[in-house]
């Protein structure tokens, strides 16, 4: 069975006509994992027994035609959800043992949707980082280059799926953590509108911009995914209740008059030409299916990475507070208690963790709130303010999703500034709280997968599905070398 090429809905109709078994699916892609994952690193625990056993308990369901769209569907999750009995790790010395002893929201949706878990998928430290380098168990690699990285924070997600270790994955993203993975390892990455889906049990990193969401094949799979783990959730308190609705509804809907904004800042010198081009061919397939290109401009955009980081490092200061060796994490070994603390964090955590809590203990510190944090906050009513009056003309945004392609490792790991600029492309989004879809649209001369985002109105998920889908039925896409 040639599992690249296998989306959501071909799965679900293999398994709906007993073409394959839940269980013989199941073995297909962990029998792939273990061959080929040594190479690339994707996983950190792979759930080989608990995965047979939920496909047999799917096959079951199928039998009786009981199935939901996710029955007997294999997925990977990245190892900063919790999954009960499972240990999640987010990929750090910190959290090495820590089994939880309850699920997250999404994977708790999922579980009732009887998926598949095939296992848990490697991440940057605390979602820190933007080259799934920085965890202590396993530094993913691309899948179409072994020698370069795959994008981060949700990068073994992304490439779970462009390797076909697994059709869908379960990512976050606080700054494009979903969305530039996907563009480095080729598929589509969905962050939804802020409050969509519960983070119950998404171990924290900066809570007021962090967002669950799904990576598959194409934006349609992404909105059954999504279908499967948005609503309200009563644990989590930015959590919205929004009515219940299909995102895949507008799938296969005409474009035609849909207006689509390009701001001129996303298209500087600063973005590589091979990725500027593509980006912009795909602009006029839009036009040539009928969209209205609209010119706008978001002057805000030059700051935006430090507001970012200034907002989201002091988020991550408070949220990691709590791992001191004693109530959460490594317990470290000293006379006092402040001894024992400092070792704790000492090797509890790596180098861009400490990082980030220095310099967003730095920003909240007296002398320095005003100067700094104060200013970032203000800064993000100024980004939300330019992105109201871009879609005040436009239904939806695009842009690139990164300023390069997925670049060599080693390249920009030491170089902390570079890698934070790199982001200059979504962390906007979450800043202002709005869904985005990233997705292939091109190739640089080395094969390298190039990706656009498109950002939409809040709630408006299935426009952006709808308007990615529309891109997606004539794009030749390219699979992994893996």
């Amino acid at each position: 069975m040639e599992l690249k090429q296998q989306t959501l809905s071909s799965l679900r109709a293999m398994l709906d006509s007993k073409q394959i078994s839940a269980t013989e699916l199941c073995k297909e892609y962990t029998d792939r994992i273990k061959q080929k994952d040594g190479e690339l690193q994707s996983f950190i625990t792979l759930c080989e027994d608990e995965a047979l056993a939920n496909a047999k308990k799917a096959d079951e369901l199928i039998a009786k035609g009981e199935a939901k769209p996710l029955t007997g569907i294999p997925f990977a999750v990245k190892d900063n959800i919790c999954t009960d009995g499972i240990r999640t790790t987010c990929a750090s010395k910190m959290l090495e043992s820590f089994i939880p002893p309850y699920d997250a929201c999404v994977t708790e949706k999922l579980k009732g949707e009887n998926y598949v878990l095939l296992g848990k998928v490697s991440m940057d430290e605390f979602a820190m980082g933007g080259s799934t380098q920085t965890g202590a168990f396993a530094r993913t690699k691309n899948p179409f280059d072994l020698n370069r990285v795959p994008g981060g924070s949700s990068g073994g997600s992304a490439a779970a799926v462009s390797a076909a270790f697994a059709p869908a994955a379960i990512g976050s993203d606080t700054g494009g953590s979903i969305r530039q993975p996907a563009s480095f390892c080729g598929v589509t990455g969905l962050k939804p509108t802020y409050g969509r889906v519960s983070r119950y049990g998404l171990v924290a990193f900066a809570s007021s911009l962090d967002q669950i969401g799904p990576i598959a094949n194409n934006a349609a799979d992404c909105g059954v995914v999504l279908n499967a783990i948005c609503g309200k959730d009563s644990r989590d308190a930015t959590s919205v209740n929004m009515p219940a609705e299909d995102f895949t509804a507008k799938l296969g809907n005409d474009i035609k008059g849909m207006k689509i904004a390009l701001p001129d800042e996303f298209f500087s010198d600063s973005t590589d030409e091979e990725v500027k081009n593509a980006v912009l061919s795909a602009a006029k397939e839009y036009e040539k299916l009928g969209a209205e290109l609209v010119k706008c401009s978001m002057s805000s955009l030059k700051y935006a990475v430090s507001a970012y980081y200034l907002i989201a490092s002091a988020e991550a200061a408070s949220n990691l507070s709590r791992f001191d060796g004693i109530k959460y994490g490594l317990r470290g070994e000293g006379r006092t208690f402040e001894e024992m603390i400092r070792d704790s964090r000492t090797r509890g955590f790596g180098n861009e963790v400490k990082r980030r809590i220095l310099l967003g203990n730095y920003a909240l510190s007296s002398g320095y709130y005003d100067a700094y944090y104060r200013k970032a906050l203000a800064l993000k009513q100024q980004i939300i303010r330019e992105y109201s009056q871009i879609f005040g003309t436009a239904d939806v945004i695009l842009t690139p999703t990164a300023p390069t392609v997925a670049y060599k490792i080693g390249e920009q790991e030491t170089d902390p500034v570079k890698m934070y600029l790199a982001d200059i492309c979504t962390v906007t989004v979450n800043i202002a709280s709005l869904p985005a879809i990233s997705t292939p649209c091109g190739y640089n001369k080395d094969g390298m997968p190039i990706g656009m985002s498109l950002i939409g109105k809040k709630w408006d998920e299935a426009t952006l599905i709808q308007t990615a889908d529309a891109f997606e039925k004539d794009f030749d896409r390219r699979y992994s070398n893996v």
